[in-house]
């Protein structure tokens, strides 16, 4: 006999190097003690959190960001899942027919009690980089912890286990997922502020792209099928209109 585990999920994880770090985390203490400088990100967020600020393009920091991490992680998240499959149907998601588009980046400030619950994002593609977190947040709680959420709620009766994966903020860390993908955020107690950066970007099928990521520039979101925006994080909320 043999178990087939079917269906995986795939995220893809990294760490930036020290130097991009601490050019981040300087832009993102600046940003912090001049908010009034950076429009304000929470209008169209899921969280409740301290602060939410957009960066943009120009900030220390962020092209090396998109241009060397995120978006070339976004590729190979969909080679690594193509990759898996069989040679037919692949459609636009082969080499040369896409291109990658970050839409926006924001800062996420969290202090004791703030929270972000579960929500998915637009576009094609999400992730959140840990910046900096509070010593008292550690593997012996879900204090703070990044929770990946399964399809199906946990049920110990139906055998539904494994249906939530958490995982410790760890500064330089950063994971890339699909944006249908739920996620949540648990809270904290304690002093310290946990700052962590969060983006999207879009997947563009086009038979003339070239499959290397773009210049790292953020676009207006494409227009979905359903006439929304890809760019909120929950669709209670008013949808930004992007960079």
């Amino acid at each position: 006999m043999e178990v087939l585990d079917l269906f995986p999920r795939s995220i893809l994880k990294g760490q930036l190097p020290d130097s991009l770090l601490k050019t981040l985390l300087s832009v993102s203490q600046s940003v912090l003690e001049n908010p009034e400088g950076s429009a304000d990100a929470s209008v169209k967020l899921a969280g409740q959190l301290s602060q939410q600020r957009e960066l943009r393009p120009d900030q220390p920091g962020v092209q090396a960001l998109m241009v060397e991490h995120l978006l070339p992680s976004c590729d190979r998240w969909i080679r690594h899942v193509m990759d898996r499959q069989p040679p037919q149907g692949r459609g636009p998601w082969i080499p040369g027919r896409y291109e990658l588009k970050p839409i926006d980046l924001w800062l996420n400030c969290q202090k004791a009690g703030d929270y972000n619950p579960t929500h998915t994002h637009g576009g094609s593609f999400s992730g959140v980089i840990f910046l900096a977190v509070p010593p008292q947040i550690t593997a012996n709680s879900f204090d703070g912890q990044l929770c990946f959420h399964g399809p199906e709620e946990w049920h110990v009766q139906s055998f539904r286990t494994g249906m939530s994966h958490y995982v410790l903020p760890v500064p330089g860390d950063f994971y890339v997922f699909p944006a249908w993908q739920p996620h949540s955020v648990m809270p904290f107690r304690g002093d310290g502020e946990r700052w962590s950066l969060a983006f999207n970007a879009v997947a563009v099928p086009n038979s003339q792209a070239h499959a290397a990521p773009s210049s790292g520039q953020f676009q207006q979101p494409r227009k979905s099928t359903q006439g929304v925006d890809n760019v909120s994080l929950s669709s209670h909320r008013p949808s930004a209109k992007g960079f």
